[in-house]
């Protein structure tokens, strides 16, 4: 086919008391004794004299408290914060491979033929997927790769389809609808397109230019693989590689 058409539908130190002790107080002079007299001393009086009175012990003079600024070093301010760790920046995702040149390999696939309307296609699609799914978990076959859809032909309301599922071994009790077969095979050019299916038309018109560009011919096909699970995951987080095969 020549275009590619879908349709369109979007982180203080306390202050300290520095009062010195007042100092003992001074000795007492003790009283001189009285001189004797030269004349006979009369008969003693019966009051002994007064004995010097005793210096009471000079009371202990404390060591004069430290000035502040002597004392003990300055009570330091708050602590100043850790400096912030350097935040690594989140790696800049690259841009996904736009018309990668790549080889496409044949698979052993169980398929489904299908026409549908681009108003509810992506519902087709699904339920195509749906059919396929219930044959091979009712035999217990396993799938061997991703979900894929091959394109046949396409026009302005609608398309032809197959849906593919690579599997290892054969399935039993096929509906008239489906086969076993191979997927497609040969030189391609690989997009991605993320998000939904509707929003596919946008993808399309960019692989058209491009291959209008680089003078490429791209036969009657191309093929979508589901790299997420288009029954389990939602239409909008959707990852679809598109493979253009070329002539």
């Amino acid at each position: 086919m020549n275009t590619f058409r879908r349709l369109a539908l979007a982180a203080l130190i306390p202050a300290v008391a520095l009062s010195l002790s007042p100092s003992g107080a001074p000795a007492q002079t003790p009283s001189p004794a009285p001189a004797a007299s030269a004349s006979p001393s009369p008969a003693p009086s019966a009051a002994p004299a007064p004995a010097a009175s005793a210096s009471p012990a000079p009371a202990a003079t404390p060591s004069p408290a430290p000035s502040p600024a002597a004392s003990a070093s300055p009570s330091p301010g708050p602590a100043a914060p850790p400096p912030a760790a350097s935040v690594t920046p989140a790696p800049v995702q690259t841009a996904d491979p736009f018309g990668l040149e790549t080889t496409l390999e044949a698979k052993k696939v169980v398929m489904v033929k299908g026409t549908a309307n681009w108003d509810s296609a992506f519902d087709t699609l699904v339920d195509a997927f749906k059919a396929l799914n219930a044959l091979l978990d009712k035999q217990g076959i396993k799938h061997a790769g991703n979900s894929m859809i091959v394109y046949t032909s396409t026009d302005d309301t609608g398309f032809t389809f197959l849906a593919e599922i690579p599997v290892e071994q054969d399935p039993k009790n096929l509906t008239k609808d489906m086969s076993i077969g191979k997927s497609p095979e040969g030189k391609a050019l690989k997009f991605v397109h993320r998000g939904s299916y509707d929003n596919m038309d946008n993808t399309y018109e960019a692989i058209t230019n491009h291959l209008d560009d680089k003078k490429l011919e791209a036969k009657d096909t191309f093929i979508e693989e589901y790299l997420t699970d288009p029954l389990k995951t939602a239409e909008d987080k959707l990852v679809i590689n598109v493979f253009v095969p070329l002539k």
